[in-house]
């Protein structure tokens, strides 16, 4: 019976470990894209912007200098961030040269937003700006709450990456399914880890 893991190719891990490279995570909320790109800069020392913390000022209000910050770290020469937010893809996406997207079964990326929607609201968690997560009631029945979000924008993805063979074929892209596809790129990576200089919290 084959494996359902994906054979991370040798010509991603170069890419990705290459001088200059400029990595971009995809998937829908709650799929671990900021987890995974700061293991990739921990394990690689490339810089990793957290791209919510660019686009949330105070009171979730989407802070004015989004997409100058955005053009300003896209034009640097290496960095990962996540690949979200209509206004900025098509300016992260000409520049980066891998996109990994995260398609794990969504059962399990719900169970996921649910319990991290949960946990930061029962403690309180501050995220970008000061910002504190409303909690289940509004991340279900809001129309921009994460988890209804997650569930209406799950099946966007796989339209979007397959239109970047047209749109941008200097991308290489990979497809991860499952968990421990995550984690055999990351042991391929480095399987000591560097610490991570990002800085994010």
């Amino acid at each position: 019976m084959p494996s359902r893991s994906a054979r991370i190719p040798p010509g991603v891990i170069a890419a990705v470990q290459a001088e200059g490279a400029r990595v971009v995570v995809a998937g829908v909320s709650g799929a671990g894209k900021t987890t995974l790109a700061r293991a990739i800069g921990a394990r690689t020392g490339i810089r990793h912007v957290e791209i919510d913390a660019l686009h949330w000022g105070a009171g979730w209000t989407p802070r004015p200098e989004f997409l100058d910050d955005v053009r300003s770290f896209v034009a640097t020469d290496s960095w990962i961030t996540e690949w979200q937010y209509r206004r900025a893809r098509d300016l992260v996406v000409a520049r980066a040269t891998v996109l990994i997207w995260l398609d794990l079964p969504f059962p399990l990326v719900l169970a996921r937003v649910v319990r991290r929607t949960a946990r930061r609201r029962r403690r309180r968690e501050k995220l970008w700006n000061g910002n504190v997560e409303p909690g289940l009631r509004h991340a279900v029945l809001n129309r921009e709450g994460v988890i209804r979000w997650s569930i209406a924008t799950r099946r966007k993805y796989a339209p979007m990456i397959a239109a970047l063979r047209t749109t941008a074929p200097h991308v290489e892209v990979i497809r991860l399914r499952w968990r421990r596809d995550a984690r055999r790129l990351l042991r391929a990576l480095d399987p000591e880890p560097l610490v991570n200089n990002s800085g994010d919290r």
